[in-house]
């Protein structure tokens, strides 16, 4: 097992580098921008995933059309080789400096707590020229350590302070940077692909899914093939976990508040769940997550030792109060189909339970192509109060999911701060064939929950015994997961997921159409999904629109084809297959689906 900490330790060499020039280009950003605009009001600039950012408020706004301009005075202030000077200041000091920058004095008043409580007599800022920054630093020596032809500035969005919609509204400004001239070019042609494979583009294009404007946004509504698709991907975990011993359950979509107060949910994120006061003044939560409900199914009813592990499996939508700047097609919504299961079990099953789930996660993910490494993420001691339960429970959590993790034959690192709050994760990282990283499925090793809800077994010696949780989900949101695989596929799904399968075009529908229908009613008998073009469009305009809609197979019927009882056959990915019969195809496509 490869291992990294990503927090509290220090960068890998060449990461710390990059994150440096990252950093020092946001506020050689924020001077170009105060070039321009003197009145610009500073907010952050941070480094972020392949750049940076820079937020400020302005009277006027900046566009697109402005970041040339950005570039050339970022350009011109990179070549005069300007130190970056780290410097303190006293709090007097620090006051009157920034008295006209009232972002910078509410971030100064913020982060300038020593432990006590109290404010710090220093505030750490960072000189470069005559622009002076409130920073903690990571930065270049100098300007001169940039490459100026290594950076591009890439759009320009709106973003709340603090990232919240009561805020005021500030202009961010995006740069992307690499260390050389080839990272970026290579990144920018990656995200030109990646605009080409958009999924909120080639849902609607393919006939997904789409948003109304009546309904709301975040909330995607599906048409017959994107249903197809999600129960077809559905049902395949499912048989995954069918053949692990898992059983179904459902659940109803709301919950009195006292489930959620005994989880711990509604103390940790209560202004964040949907509530609903009945007319008789009862308050109901519309679920936010799965568990709380599943933890009564186990417990409505006295449990032996012999019963154990019970594992549940329920695919059901949740709902989750999201900001609607945060919103992005699939990726982020409001409302999210999880293919959810928790496993009840002792805790000396709690290795085979688990590698039992990762093996269903590395079949699933395998299907499809992606390359699977692995996050542990953990809790931060310095941050307990995030957390429930103690610090004994945590410490055994995590020493069981490393333990497992280690004899796993797969990449892994470790993440603290990234636990849920009431145990560690296993969380998949899957590339995608653009070599973008998702987070998809994650197992959860729960010993708090059972503690709340007080879950336990009769053991052998008729005692009670408190019980473990593990949650799992394989897809994780089934909508998150679909906008992943449509971008790593570009919308050419595998044969075997594929809503439309084949498509069958007469040359003629009049002279050819009972012909080509026969030819259907076989691969339909096959349970093979087909459709029939029969417009009175010209074939080649009739197979371009169903190369579009990246169906696997084309088959063409005419005259030899009726003659020969044959049919021609061309492949999304094999191109011209040839004359073949029906039973010759039927046999391809089998292979496929296997």
């Amino acid at each position: 097992m490869k291992s990294k900490r990503e927090k509290k330790a220090p960068l890998a060499q060449n990461d710390q580098v990059l994150y440096n020039i990252r950093h020092s280009l946001s506020h050689i950003l924020a001077m170009a921008v105060l070039e321009l605009r003197p009145d610009a009001k500073l907010g952050v600039g941070p480094v972020i995933d392949n750049g940076f950012y820079y937020d400020f408020a302005l009277p006027k706004p900046l566009t697109d059309e402005d970041l040339p301009k950005l570039e050339s005075t970022m350009r011109r202030i990179i070549a005069q080789n300007l130190a970056f000077e780290q410097q303190f200041m006293s709090r007097p000091e620090a006051d009157e400096f920034f008295k006209n920058q009232p972002y910078k004095r509410e971030l100064i008043q913020e982060k300038t707590l020593d432990n006590t409580g109290n404010q710090s007599d220093k505030v750490q800022v960072y000189k470069t020229g005559l622009f002076i920054d409130f920073c903690k630093g990571g930065h270049v020596g100098s300007t001169s350590e940039i490459p100026p032809d290594a950076f591009k500035l890439d759009k320009v969005a709106g973003a709340y302070w603090k990232g919240s919609e009561k805020n005021d509204m500030l202009t961010r400004i995006y740069g992307i940077a690499f260390a050389n001239k080839q990272g970026l070019e290579a990144f920018v042609a990656q995200q030109a692909e990646a605009a080409k494979r958009d999924h909120r583009k080639l849902g609607k294009d393919l006939d997904l899914f789409f948003f109304s404007e009546l309904v709301g946004a975040g909330l995607p509504l599906w048409t017959p093939k994107g249903t197809l698709l999600r129960n077809l991907l559905d049902d395949f975990v499912w048989q995954l976990r069918k053949a692990k011993g898992y059983q179904k359950v459902e659940i109803p979509h709301l919950a009195k508040k006292e489930l959620y107060q005994t989880s711990g949910h509604w103390d940790k994120f209560g202004n964040e769940l949907m509530k609903i006061q009945t007319r008789e003044e009862h308050v109901f939560v519309v679920k936010p997550m799965n568990c709380p409900h599943h933890t009564q199914i186990y417990a409505n009813r006295l449990r032996s030792y012999r019963e154990l592990p019970q594992r549940y499996s329920n695919t059901t939508m949740i709902y989750r109060d999201e900001q609607t700047g945060e919103l992005l097609g699939l990726s982020r919504v409001r409302s999210i189909t999880q293919d959810d299961s928790h496993v009840f079990c002792r805790k000396p099953q709690i290795k085979n339970e688990v590698l039992a789930i990762w093996d269903i996660i590395e079949t699933f993910y395998k299907a499809f192509g992606f390359v699977l490494k692995v996050r542990l993420s953990l809790h931060d001691p310095e941050q307990s109060q995030k957390y429930l339960g103690d610090e004994k429970n945590w410490q055994g959590a995590e020493t069981t999911l490393r333990a497992i993790a280690k004899n796993q034959k797969v990449e892994s690192f470790e993440a603290i701060g990234e636990a849920a709050f009431y145990g560690p994760k296993v969380d998949f990282m899957a590339q995608d064939s653009l070599g973008r990283e998702w987070q998809v499925a994650t197992i959860q090793l729960d010993f708090n929950m059972p503690g709340r809800f007080d879950l336990y077994c009769i053991n052998e010696e008729g005692a009670q015994e408190r019980i473990v949780m593990i949650h799992c989900a394989i897809m994780g949101s089934i909508e998150r997961f679909i906008s992943v695989l449509i971008e790593h596929t570009g919308g050419a799904f595998p044969f075997w997921v594929s809503p439309v399968q084949v498509v069958v075009l007469p040359i003629s529908p009049e002279k050819h159409g009972a012909y080509a229908a026969k030819v259907m009613q076989q691969l339909v008998k096959q349970e093979i999904r087909v459709e029939m073009s029969d417009s009175n469009d010209t074939l080649g305009k009739r197979i371009r629109e169903v190369q579009l809609q990246k169906t696997p197979y084309i088959i063409v019927v005419g005259d030899k084809e009726i003659e020969a009882k044959n049919v021609a056959v061309r492949g999304r990915d094999e191109g011209d297959m040839g004359v073949l019969t029906v039973a010759a195809f039927l046999k391809n496509g089998t292979n496929k689906i296997k």
